[in-house]
């Protein structure tokens, strides 16, 4: 069963919000994650949390993010009793974390959200077996024509295919549900860069910790 399609999948340039008006403890996450995260609260009915997103597109730009996020905290800090960042380091070389820890937040940990979803001994054992390979989420598997072929060019350049992948062997699919379109997709984008094709199912892996440890943490509605 797809557990996630109770709710809509975000754009890549979409930067969705959700129940701001009636929690007390935020999340900001990446939008990649929205849906994920949206499911978990819903599971949980934890009606005194909420979400806002920068768009999941930064990963093309992650240099972009630490002033983005620093900026979505000191927006949203006189509101909420607890912050929660529910966002790897995506690519920032440790910026994130200099921005959460300055701006007294708690961060989910993890390089990569593939390797939370994943679980990171997991991961580490899914690298260490084959060090050149690529991962796709279920968001990226959805938007893998708009974020990677469009997003870096492959689509007006298909040469460079060879120059961005050529230390890659295969394509790793961590899937959060059982979706058949979905593994079909991942497994044509697989095809769209020469790789072979892997797969895992993970769930929401660390990701559901995360945020159950974050809210039980948390001090309640008052």
């Amino acid at each position: 069963m797809n557990q996630s399609q109770d709710h809509k999948i975000p754009a890549p340039d979409a930067a969705p919000e959700y129940g701001l008006e009636k929690a007390n403890i935020l999340i900001i996450a990446c939008g990649a994650l929205a849906r994920e995260i949206l499911d978990i609260i819903r599971l949980n009915d934890w009606q005194h949390v909420a979400v806002t997103c920068l768009p999941a597109k930064l990963h093309n730009t992650p240099q972009k993010i630490p002033d983005l996020l620093r900026a979505k905290i000191q927006e949203h800090r006189n509101d909420y009793q607890a912050i929660f960042v529910a966002y790897a380091d995506c690519g920032t070389g440790g910026k994130l974390d200099d921005v959460v820890r300055q701006e007294g937040a708690t961060r989910i940990p993890g390089p990569h959200c593939y390797s939370f979803f994943a679980g990171a001994d997991a991961f580490d054992a899914l690298a260490e077996a084959e060090l050149g390979t690529f991962y796709l989420t279920d968001y990226l598997a959805r938007h893998f024509e708009t974020l990677i072929l469009e997003g870096m060019g492959l689509r007006k350049y298909p040469q460079m295919r060879d120059m961005l992948f050529a230390n890659y062997t295969r394509l790793m699919y961590l899937a959060q549900t059982d979706d058949p379109i979905l593994e079909d997709k991942a497994r044509q984008a697989a095809q769209a860069l020469s790789l072979k094709f892997d797969m895992r199912r993970t769930g929401y892996g660390e990701l559901a910790d995360f945020m159950t440890a974050s809210v039980n943490d948390a001090p309640l509605k008052q």
